[in-house]
This record gives structure tokens, C-alpha cells and sequence, in this order.
């Protein structure tokens, strides 16, 4: 989920929604924003949802479809590390990101090589199992 949508707050998730109704993702982001709608808080409140930007497609060496994707962030002590893919999207994805941290910094990490492996910023710095190091 962690490429798809996340919280920024008690009350407010960010997801990531597309605009192209020719992209092939396009359906399944309407859907899984239309369930995002009908969430609530503990306290049955509807949350504020917030979207981000989808870049454009990136194909790999073997042309499947990577997946960059703004909402892979990383919150750290008084900054907010974004992902970045070089794409026209970046700075709309800075500027949302931005409004939602008002008191971090928002630092753009760029990450074109890391979702070639399959994920990006925030997937890098899970944990490693025993043994791996």
C-alpha cells in the first residue's frame, strides 16, 4: 500500500490518483479512491483525502511497467524525503506533499534506479532480514 496511498496525519490520506482514462491503472485508482472515500475515523468521520499525481508510464529494459510512485515518502526527524523520477509530475508531487508536512522540510531523493529493483525510497529502508548484511 505504501505505493498507493498513505496517511499524512490522524485524518488525511494521501493517495495517488491518475488522470489519463487510457492509462491501464486508471480504473483501479477510481475504484481504490471511491473505497478511500467511504473510510472513516474513529470518530466517523469521513477522512480528508488528498491526491498526488501519477508519472508517466516508465517501461523497464524488458518493457514491463515499473512503478514510480510519489507516495513511496519517507517521514524522517523534521523532513519528509519524496521520490523523484525526473518526470513532469515531480513538482506538482513536492508542492502537495508540502501543504501536507507544513513544518517538515520536503527534500525530492531522486529514484529512478530504485524502482527498477521493484520498489523506492520508502520500500529501501524496511527491514533486512537476518543474515542478509
Amino acid at each position: 500500500i505504501d505505493i498507493l496511498a498513505r496517511f499524512v496525519s490522524e485524518d488525511t490520506i494521501v493517495y495517488m490518483h491518475c488522470h489519463d482514462t487510457d492509462d491501464e491503472h486508471y480504473a483501479d485508482l477510481a475504484a481504490m479512491r471511491e473505497q478511500l472515500a467511504g473510510f472513516t475515523t474513529a470518530e466517523g468521520r469521513p477522512y480528508r483525502l488528498v491526491a498526488l499525481p501519477w508519472p508517466e508510464a516508465r517501461l523497464n529494459r524488458f518493457g514491463q511497467r515499473l512503478a514510480p510512485s510519489y507516495a513511496n515518502f519517507l517521514i524522517i526527524n523534521d523532513a519528509v524525503l519524496v521520490p523523484v523520477y525526473g518526470d513532469e509530475a515531480d513538482a506538482e508531487a513536492l508542492d502537495v506533499l508540502a501543504e501536507c508536512f507544513p513544518k517538515r522540510v520536503i527534500v525530492a531523493v531522486p529514484c529512478s534506479p530504485l524502482i527498477e529493483q521493484g520498489g523506492s525510497l520508502h520500500c529501501m529502508t524496511m527491514q533486512l532480514p537476518a543474515g542478509v548484511l
